[in-house]
């Protein structure tokens, strides 16, 4: 079943406060700067959302293997309430991790203690097989994008702007 838009705020709202992992952020900062970032790079508003969104099984289920299978956690609760263009970057954004890590051993260097962790849990590093069928997938470049922002989006005390902004954005593209 669909949460709503207000819903989706909510969760935001109510369970953000979680630190995010080991990190040194909450849920709700790393969501925020997430989205910033994508939206300084000029990202269209579909990859914001999954930016904004991309880690919301970890406030919907976190105490159930939500690391390993966070990203598609969220995805029932999405469906219907947005468009492809912001549930299949959240669905690949682990296999990103997984495909960058098989494509640039610097990558893996430069990922946060926690990252690693979560990495081995998740599978490891790709095989060339599975990191050729990551680059078939229609939604890999978008899927890249929002990796690299889920990677930076980690800096205590950052700025960004409210949930108010993402709220008006959220509501404009929900699936009629």
């Amino acid at each position: 079943m669909a949460l709503t838009v207000d819903a989706v705020l909510g969760l935001l709202e109510e369970k953000g406060a979680r630190r995010y992992g080991n990190e040194p952020v909450s849920q709700l900062e790393h969501a925020l700067q997430c989205a910033a970032m994508a939206e300084s790079e000029g990202a269209p508003a579909t990859l914001v959302a999954a930016a904004l969104l991309h880690d919301l099984g970890h406030l919907l289920a976190p105490d159930h293997g939500s690391e390993t299978i966070h990203q598609y956690v969220a995805l029932p609760f999405l469906r219907g309430l947005f468009p492809e263009a912001v549930l299949e970057p959240i669905r690949l954004h682990v296999d990103a991790k997984r495909y960058l890590c098989r494509l640039d051993p610097r990558y893996h260097e430069r990922l946060s203690p926690a990252s690693r962790a979560s990495l081995a849990s998740q599978g490891g590093p790709f095989s060339n097989v599975h990191a050729a069928a990551f680059e078939a997938q229609a939604w890999a470049g978008p899927a890249l994008r929002l990796r690299r922002w889920d990677d930076r989006a980690k800096v205590k005390g950052l700025p960004t702007p409210s949930m108010d902004r993402y709220a008006t954005m959220l509501r404009t593209i929900v699936v009629q």
